[in-house]
């Protein structure tokens, strides 16, 4: 389900991404800019929070965003592929090498230059666009690839919130972050104290975001720390959940199936749907938070995000863009840099025995995935704002992204394509000597 979801978004995210582009190189260029800046506030007495609707897009909508890869990292560490030292460290180790060689990459175009401080930009997986070109090649692709994609584009995740906290904070605001501090507090208490009420973590995390607003901290790490503070474990109890169960079908037990009436079938229905919703009922609020936001968050925010910051005009050509040091370094550290990255780190890892390589995956497998690490998008984009703003240095590393990322695509496709069409002909020869 996870997987599918992924895919629909990655089509939504380019169709929205072509509009933008469309849009903002139009007639009708103005009002793409004016859309986007048009100012909203709302506050509480004398306080008071004006931003534009860009800005409530990339720090309010956005920490939703970071809130569910909040989610999906504290799952991957409790019980997923980050839930051991063995099964975790491929992933990991091949995330580390795909952050550290294109960061690298970048920093030597534009050392000494004001735009070095966008050495985030290249670091980052795009999970929704990659796995959405892997799904295109449908089952041929062992299920132990898109779990490993997964898993290292998790990691990239919590390196780019990381780099986000630490490197892309302004000035702090030190009664704000103490406001922040108090919260996390009570939300730790409350997660102890084993209170499983959504209302609750949902107001204390809306108080949360608030205080982060102004705190000088991007507003998108509350969404994390809310996350991390969130009960992966319900208060299950068992005896009472299959009491239920077995009453619910207690009372069907005497029921003839062959008789195929109206009632019967909306009695059938009824069985049905209870036991279901028992095991609604004593899901854990992590999953619960998680499997009610991510269809919102793949079919609304991030289509939405990409509609509002991939716009980007090309007054001056291309070809000019394309050969400035921000969109090589963007393009080359996302193409480049990832698949040597990542492909050279989880060598590493391997024949050093920290790692093994997952069962039916091959190095062209791995190599192919390193090419999809290189479609950064969304979490590029987001990266790129922190760093330029509205300054042109925001026009050239779109550039970058969108190149690095069509490219990165392209190619991931075709060498896991020639994976999967070796395998099919390897089958035929197997079958046909038979």
């Amino acid at each position: 389900e996870f997987l599918k979801l992924q895919s629909a978004s990655g089509i939504l995210l380019f169709v929205f991404t072509v509009v933008a582009i469309v849009w903002s190189n139009s007639r009708w260029s103005d009002s793409y800019e004016e859309w986007w800046h048009t100012p909203i506030s709302f506050g509480f007495g004398a306080i008071v929070f004006s931003k534009s609707l860009l800005h409530w897009i990339n720090d309010g909508l956005m920490t939703v965003f970071f809130f569910v890869v909040g989610l999906e990292i504290k799952r991957e560490i409790l019980i997923g592929e980050l839930s051991s030292l063995k099964k975790a460290m491929l992933p990991v180790v091949a995330a580390v090498g795909g952050m550290a060689i294109p960061a690298l990459i970048y920093v030597g175009f534009t050392r000494g230059t004001p735009a070095v401080s966008g050495w985030g930009i290249p670091m980052a997986t795009d999970i929704a666009f990659s796995l959405g070109v892997l799904t295109l090649l449908g089952k041929r692709v062992p299920i132990q690839l898109k779990i490993f994609l997964t898993a290292f584009a998790i990691v990239d995740d919590i390196g780019a919130v990381i780099v986000i906290a630490f490197f892309y904070a302004s000035s702090i605001a030190w009664g704000y972050l103490a406001i922040a501090a108090f919260v996390l507090i009570l939300l730790v208490c409350a997660n102890w104290l084993g209170v499983r009420h959504l209302l609750l973590y949902t107001v204390l995390g809306v108080i949360l975001w608030l205080a982060f607003l102004d705190s000088g901290i991007h507003a998108t790490v509350a969404g994390v720390l809310l996350a991390m503070t969130i009960p992966a474990r319900s208060n299950l109890d068992k005896r009472g959940f299959l009491k239920k169960s077995h009453s619910i079908l207690e009372q069907r037990k005497g029921d003839n199936p062959r008789q195929g009436n109206s009632d019967s079938e909306e009695r059938d229905q009824s069985t049905m749907r209870d036991p279901g919703q028992i095991n609604e009922d004593f899901k854990s609020p992590l999953q619960r938070f998680e499997h009610a936001l991510h269809p919102w968050l793949v079919f609304v925010i991030m289509p939405l995000f990409a509609f509002a910051n991939a716009g980007v005009r090309f007054e001056g050509g291309l070809g000019s863009l394309i050969a400035d040091a921000v969109p090589l370094g963007v393009f080359l550290g996302l193409v480049l840099g990832k698949q040597v990255g990542i492909t050279l780190f989880s060598w590493l890892a391997v024949k050093s025995r920290i790692a093994s390589l997952p069962s039916s995956v091959t190095w062209r497998d791995i190599y192919g995935a390193a090419w999809l690490g290189g479609i950064g998008f969304t979490m590029s984009l987001f990266i790129a704002g922190l760093a330029f703003g509205d300054t042109p240095l925001m026009a050239e590393s779109k550039v970058g992204i969108y190149a690095a990322s069509l490219v990165a695509g392209v190619g991931g496709l075709l060498i896991l394509r020639r994976r999967t069409l070796s395998a099919q002909k390897e089958k035929s020869r197997r079958a046909v000597g038979d």
